[in-house]
């Protein structure tokens, strides 16, 4: 059985060289880069000869699928950037796919945040389906937070996928002011509205479900800035989709 490792990319040089030695010992890399400026490309040239960079950027689901495309083993393990297969989990890997008995995995993943893993606030255990037949799956089209659509049920694995999600603050509020503008158009498109209690609304449930319910504040001080960060981007999405609502605009233009 041969597996495909498939990878979207942008300015991911500093951390690009890890994940790509972690999954060496697959049959096939392919890489997809939407215009990097800082050499990315150039280090996944150095493991791969299935490197695309495209002009454009239509969005994480359409760029996976063009990733998807381009594979051709048997098997595909879909990561992203800042994802890291462990050498057991890679191992776990091998033995599933020798003798598989389904056609979707979900791959535990265990997520960092400020450099601390987060076994708390909604964040584990996260399955994610990512290992599947090619052919039997492929991903939603959504500008972000995509899906993988595929029929019937996934089996988990054991071993978990290493997530550094958001190794510092920058990244954290970088994040999430880019996931708000796109949940927010994204929200927009399909006619939602949204008020600035609303906005207010959604932000104090988020830290409240993430921080109280989902008990967060296990991970301690990092719990704590994980949920007020979440709660700034629930609140922060649904307050530019009240401005987006509020004049008609371009489905193309962000707030």
């Amino acid at each position: 059985m041969r597996l495909s490792v498939i990878l979207i990319t942008h300015n991911e040089a500093a951390r690009l060289r890890a994940v790509l030695e972690a999954v060496a010992w697959a049959d096939e890399i392919v890489v997809v880069d939407s215009g990097s400026t800082d050499g990315t490309p150039d280090i996944a040239r150095a493991f791969t000869d299935k490197v695309l960079v495209t002009a454009d950027w239509p969005g994480f689901g359409v760029q996976k699928n063009r990733a998807l495309d381009l594979a051709t083993g048997d098997w595909v393990l879909s990561l992203d950037a800042d994802e890291r297969v462990t050498p057991a989990l890679a191992q776990e890997i091998r033995a599933t796919l020798a003798e598989p008995r389904a056609d979707v995995y979900a791959l535990p993943r265990l997520s960092y945040f400020l450099g601390r893993p987060m076994r708390h606030g909604g964040w584990w255990p996260d399955e994610v389906p990512r290992l599947f037949r090619r052919g039997r799956a492929r991903f939603s089209d959504d500008l972000v937070h995509e899906r993988l659509v595929f029929d019937g049920r996934a089996i988990s694995l054991r071993e978990p996928l290493l997530h550094d999600t958001m190794p510092t603050l920058d990244d954290a509020l970088t994040k999430m002011d880019r996931y708000a503008r796109a949940g927010a158009l994204r929200k927009h498109q399909q006619g939602g509205r949204a008020s600035v209690a609303s906005a207010f609304a959604h932000g104090l449930w988020t830290f409240l479900r993430c921080y109280v319910f989902k008990a967060g504040f296990l991970d301690g001080p990092e719990g704590f800035v994980l949920a007020v960060t979440n709660a700034q981007g629930s609140y922060y999405r649904y307050l530019r989709l009240w401005l987006l609502g509020r004049e008609p605009r371009s489905p193309q233009r962000q707030p």
